[in-house]
């Protein structure tokens, strides 16, 4: 596999336009002077569908709001050195998770090097280590092709080494998926007709990826695992409880994914992406017993999930007309609801740190 064609970096700000943190996404067919209204803290309606934007675009013009700096420390410094070293007791080595990619290849690949999970051309260096993609690999950014072959690559590289790199499936992946499939095909999104183009338009598909989309990406996106446990992690992609709705097992809800993509039914597969669009389930008072039910269900004591950039999750990004927000850097993962949840978004396309961290973290 190659890495894609070599895409010039999208030039990113630290600056953003009409950056603001709405506390749940907006049904489609609100609108108010162009803003999604706001909904109470945990009051997502069940009609939500994704077919305006589901988070606000970075202005690259003049500055307007300033994301200002807060640390959130980074616990996942580990030595290159022990990665790619097996284990003394010659169990599975050291377990890594990434965030949210959505294109930035030039990212990824500098955050695997600082972890020395890939050298500097780009070939996997981990031996026995273990990786987790926890998905969004394309839109908004600018090589998310790019971003799918060096994933596939380095699967084969680290099985061939005694380790191995995993992903899962993203709102995204499905997205993609959708809008290639389905077009401009009418779907029931429950608030009126909507398309898989127009919402893959609207969230920051580039047409670069789809000129590029083969069948060999299709295939392995459409047989990514939902949700998987690794070391007492309960590993998702999205901070929402509707993995509840597919099965009470890990092995059920992953089956019933890929069936549901099988079928190839639009409708299906709308309502499949829609539930994997919901956030926020863990953000609020009844988080922490949002956590514990799917950790019940499914296992693990702690629930690693992407999706949702944890400038929001902080509720740190912008602020109200006429108000200054308060920047935010960040440097490492969000744990939050009791201890139970760790978020792994850290806003690449937002300005922000493509993450890659070590589990566990520290105490």
């Amino acid at each position: 596999m190659t890495q894609g064609a070599g895409l010039e970096p999208a030039m990113r700000t630290a600056t953003v336009r009409d950056f603001r943190v709405p506390p749940l996404p907006a049904p489609e067919h609100v609108h108010d002077a162009g803003r999604p209204p706001r909904y109470a803290a945990g009051e997502e309606p069940d009609g939500y569908t994704p077919t305006q934007r589901d988070l606000p675009v970075i202005g690259r013009g003049a500055p307007a709001d300033t994301l200002v700096v807060r640390t959130v420390p980074d616990p996942a410094a580990a030595d290159a050195a022990e990665t790619a070293v097996a284990d003394a007791d010659g169990g599975p080595g050291p377990l890594f998770v990434v965030g949210d990619v959505h294109g930035y290849l030039d990212e990824l690949l500098a955050a695997l090097r600082a972890q020395g999970l890939i050298d500097a051309e780009g070939n996997w260096s981990a031996g026995n280590a273990r990786l987790w993609f926890l998905g969004d690999f394309t839109d908004r950014g600018p090589d998310g092709i790019g971003v799918i072959d060096l994933v596939m690559r380095l699967s084969a590289e680290a099985a061939a080494s005694g380790g191995y790199c995993k992903a899962l499936m993203g709102n995204h992946e499905l997205l993609l998926l959708g809008a290639k499939r389905f077009g401009d095909t009418p779907v029931n999104s429950g608030a009126g007709t909507a398309t898989f183009q127009a919402a893959w338009l609207l969230n920051g598909g580039q047409k670069a990826d789809m000129d590029r989309l083969q069948d060999v990406h299709l295939q392995w996106m459409s047989r990514l695992d939902a949700i998987e446990l690794e070391d007492d992690h309960l590993l998702v992609h999205s901070d929402t409880t509707a993995y509840l709705d597919y099965g009470d097992s890990l092995e059920a809800v992953n089956d019933t994914v890929r069936e549901t993509l099988t079928r190839n039914d639009a409708d299906e597969c709308w309502d499949l992406f829609r539930k994997f669009t919901k956030r926020f389930a863990f953000r609020d008072e009844s988080g922490p017993q949002a956590v514990r039910e799917l950790l019940g269900v499914f296992g693990g004591h702690r629930i690693v999930h992407g999706h949702s950039p944890i400038p929001y999750l902080l509720g740190e990004v912008g602020a109200e007309d006429g108000e200054d927000g308060p920047r935010t850097v960040i440097e490492g993962p969000h744990v939050y609801a009791d201890g139970l949840a760790i978020a792994m978004d850290g806003g690449v396309t937002m300005a922000g740190k493509l993450l890659v961290v070590r589990l566990p973290l520290p105490n």
